[in-house]
Parts: structure tokens; C-alpha cells; sequence
């Protein structure tokens, strides 16, 4: 897809583009305009409303686990109950072809999901770890799914309100909002549980998603949700044949593959990052205040400036540059792990890291929202998307088993089964556990060759 202006569709579902739509930027509007408009505004909300369930399935959970002793190998599984993230286009078409009553194809979705996460989030406050461990991994899943949903209908809707000059900056809006979001669970709840119980943590965070519902009570349905496809054969089969007819078979492959891999080894390495602090002597309080702000806000910043800088460079020019600013402060990390318990050395070294995860998020996001066709948003969007969660969801999985390795102790099948198949049973410590993270990231970038060439045209190729 290129963002160059092409004529009108006669596609029903295409939004119309008169001066007086919300999908139509003035010609004539500056940056400050595009700015502080009511679409940027939307995607605050949408952002919020986004990150809040992630980060606390990916972060809140994981701390919750280990403070109650559970071993880093099981929390490494919990990682299993966000493939609904990277599965969701198989039920994306649903969702783009049928409309829940009374508010709408896009709100309806949208509403429902949202208040589904407020009432399933609190609960989790009810169950012990110790002697419910089970319950919690089906009410976590439940979770995941409700806010994967979520994001296929959100993606949609703000792909359907931003026209193509405003995709960078909406998504890099909704991306800081996403990561303003995380300080919630990663920063609010952990100095909470430090003081109240886990049943008020987990209540008071679920409560942070009326801000959402509120947003989706007062948003308009954009123009044209209201033809969806019509049949769910259309829905299913036309957003794949398009963009596999539009790219062809190998460069749609290559795009694919390269979704998969380019946040591969940063996914990896920031996915047990609550439990790697506490290892290190951390607190929860120091956890909350130190190690999540100093994540917080150079990633916001890194955000920004990656939105800024695309503008300059290109889309292209910025997944090379700031894909290698990635890799390097991976590294960061390893060496925490030798300095130990300080906290100056803690806000450094997550402040560099983030910065680079700010600076790859913007132009990743960029450059899945320029792949996508404007016809096909939900199902195309979740299928992007999905790929580019699913490391987070498998790869992730076996992080805790490459820190600290099985013994027969603690997983006795799987230790026997990997001395069966001569898989090493030793875990690499925090150390060798970052470095091989960083070996991780290095396949997407090559891949960038065929994708997105230093110097080849602004456009999906």
C-alpha cells in the first residue's frame, strides 16, 4: 500500500474522504493542527485502553507469581497464555462481519471486550497462587483473548479514522499512550501490593479501564463500518488474496517473516525483565518507582523522536537505524546482570534500553500500518499484529528455562525428555541469557535487505 492519494473507491466499505470527514486531513493543517486534532485525542484512549490488560497479563502477573515463590520456569509458561495476541486474525473476520446490537460494528466490539477486562481483571484478585494455580492460568487466558479481541476492533477503528498522512503520528500517539498505560500495572499496582492486598491491586487496576469505556461511549461509529463484508467468505479469504495479490507470494512471505523477527530478540529479552529485578535484590516499591519509570519515559521519548525522525528519514531509513540502536542496548542488560543490586546502574541501563524499544516500536508500528489496505483493516491489522506477538507468546515461553535451565526436581518429564533428545539441561544464567537475546534480533534486521532497502521508495514492497 502506498500513501500516495489514489482515487476514489467504489469499495461500500472504503470511508469517504470530503473536507468535512474524520478520515480527511486539510491539505493546508500544520503539524501542531494534526497534533492536538480530535483523531489524536482517540488514539490516547485507544493506546490506554490497549496496553492496560497487556502489561498486566506480561508484567503484574509474572511479579504477582514470583513474590508468591512461584519457580521462573512455570512463570516462563505463563507466557503461553498470550497466544490469543498472536491468533487473533482467525477470528478477526468475525468481528469485521458481524455487528454486536445498538452501538455499532466497530463500538459494539469494543464495548463489550472492555467490560469483559474490567470485571475478568479484578478477579484475579480472588485466587492463591499456591493451591489455584490452575483457575489463574484459565482466568489469565480469558484475559488475553478478551484484550486481543479488543485490539483487533481498536486497530481497526483507528486505521478507519486516520487518514494515510496521519498514520505515523496516530500510531505513534496510541504507542506512548500503549506504554503510559503500562505504568498501571508495572508501577502503581507493585507499590500498591507492597501495602494492600492483591484483591485491592487487581480491582483497582481493572478499574482503569472505564476511561476506555467512556471513550467508546462517546466516539462516533467511522464512516463506512456500517457496510461490513457480506458474507463471512468475503470477510475470510479477500484480505488475504489482496495483500498476497498485491505484493506477490515471496515479498508477502518475506514482510511476514520479517514481522515475526524484527522484535524478536528485544520481546525476549524484557519478557521475565520483574523477575530478573527482583533476582538482582530488588523490591517491589524500588521496582515500581526506579525500574518501570526509567523505562517509562525514555520509550515515550524514544516514541517521539522516532516520529520525528521518520518524518526526516523515511520509514525505511528508521527500522535500519533504529533497529540497530535496539540490538546494542540489549547488551545493557547483560551488564546489569554482572554490576548487581544498584539502583543508579538499574536506571541507566533500562532508560538506554527503552529508548531503543521506543525508537523500533515507532517505525515497526509505521510500517505494519503501511502494509495494510484500507479495505481489509480488522483482519489484516490482526493478522500483522498477531505475528508480531507471537515471539511473545512461544519464544517467550522458554525464557525462564534458558535462565535457570530443568532439572529433574522441578520438571521431571520435560528433564527427562531433553536428556533423551541430547537438548542441554543447564540454564545459561542472566548473563548468557541477554547475549543470546541479542543473537536473536540479528535475522530481522537482515532481513531488512528484502523488505525495506536503505534506499528503495516509501511503499510496501
Amino acid at each position: 500500500m502506498t500513501t500516495s492519494t489514489t482515487a476514489p473507491s467504489t469499495d461500500p466499505r472504503q470511508p469517504e474522504t470530503s473536507n468535512t470527514s474524520v478520515n480527511e486531513t486539510p491539505a493546508q493543517e500544520s503539524a501542531w493542527q494534526a497534533l492536538f486534532n480530535r483523531r489524536m485525542l482517540i488514539c490516547i484512549f485507544t493506546g490506554f485502553s490497549s496496553g492496560l490488560p497487556l502489561y498486566y497479563v506480561y508484567t503484574l502477573i509474572p511479579a504477582w507469581l514470583r513474590k508468591e515463590q512461584i519457580d521462573l520456569a512455570t512463570i516462563g509458561l505463563f507466557s503461553l497464555i498470550g497466544l490469543p495476541y498472536a491468533w487473533k486474525f482467525l477470528w478477526s473476520p468475525l468481528m469485521d462481519r458481524y455487528a454486536l446490537p445498538a452501538f455499532g460494528r466497530r463500538r459494539g466490539w469494543m464495548l463489550f471486550m472492555q467490560l469483559a477486562l474490567l470485571f475478568s481483571m479484578g478477579m484475579m484478585g480472588w485466587f492463591d497462587p499456591s493451591d489455584s494455580l490452575w483457575p489463574i492460568i484459565y482466568l489469565a487466558t480469558g484475559i488475553a483473548f478478551f484484550s486481543a479481541s479488543q485490539d483487533i476492533v481498536l486497530d481497526a477503528y483507528r486505521r478507519e479514522i486516520l487518514p494515510d498522512q496521519e498514520l505515523g503520528l496516530g500510531n505513534s500517539v496510541h504507542v506512548n499512550a500503549y506504554r503510559i498505560a503500562g505504568l498501571i500495572p508495572g508501577s502503581l499496582a507493585l507499590i500498591m501490593a507492597d501495602h494492600f492486598s492483591w484483591t485491592t491491586v487487581y480491582w483497582s487496576v481493572a478499574l482503569f479501564m472505564l476511561p476506555g469505556i467512556i471513550m467508546t461511549l462517546c466516539v462516533k461509529e467511522p464512516k463506512g463500518s456500517d457496510h461490513p463484508p457480506q458474507t463471512l467468505r468475503q470477510a475470510v479469504i479477500e484480505p488475504f488474496h489482496e495483500f498476497f495479490s498485491r505484493l506477490g507470494m515471496k515479498q508477502a512471505f518475506l514482510i511476514l517473516g520479517f514481522m515475526f523477527l524484527y522484535k524478536l530478540g528485544d520481546n525476549m529479552a524484557t519478557a521475565l525483565s520483574t523477575p530478573f529485578y527482583i533476582d538482582l535484590g530488588f523490591d517491589l516499591t524500588e521496582i515500581g518507582i526506579v525500574a518501570k519509570n526509567a523505562a517509562l519515559w525514555p520509550m515515550v521519548i524514544g516514541g517521539i523522536l522516532g516520529g520525528l525522525l521518520m518524518v526526516k528519514i523515511g520509514i525505511n531509513r528508521a527500522l535500519w537505524l533504529f533497529g540497530l540502536v535496539q540490538i546494542l542496548t540489549i547488551l545493557g542488560f547483560a551488564a546489569l546482570a554482572e554490576i548487581g543490586n544498584n539502583l543508579w546502574a538499574l536506571a541507566a541501563v533500562i532508560a538506554l534500553e527503552y529508548l531503543g524499544v521506543g525508537l523500533g516500536t515507532a517505525a515497526f508500528v509505521a510500517f505494519i500500518a503501511r502494509s495494510t489496505s484500507r479495505d481489509y483493516t480488522a483482519t489484516q491489522l490482526a493478522l500483522f499484529t498477531a505475528l508480531a506477538a507471537l515471539p511473545r507468546s512461544l519464544a517467550n515461553a522458554t525464557t525462564g528455562y534458558l535462565v535457570e535451565g530443568v532439572t529433574q526436581d522441578t520438571h521431571p518429564i520435560l528433564w527427562s525428555w531433553m536428556k533423551t533428545v541430547g537438548f542441554p539441561t543447564e540454564g545459561l544464567g542472566w548473563t548468557g541469557f541477554f547475549l543470546f537475546c541479542t543473537l536473536c534480533a540479528l535475522p530481522g534486521m537482515l532481513l531488512l535487505l528484502k523488505v525495506a532497502p536503505w534506499n528503495s521508495p516509501e511503499t510496501a514492497r
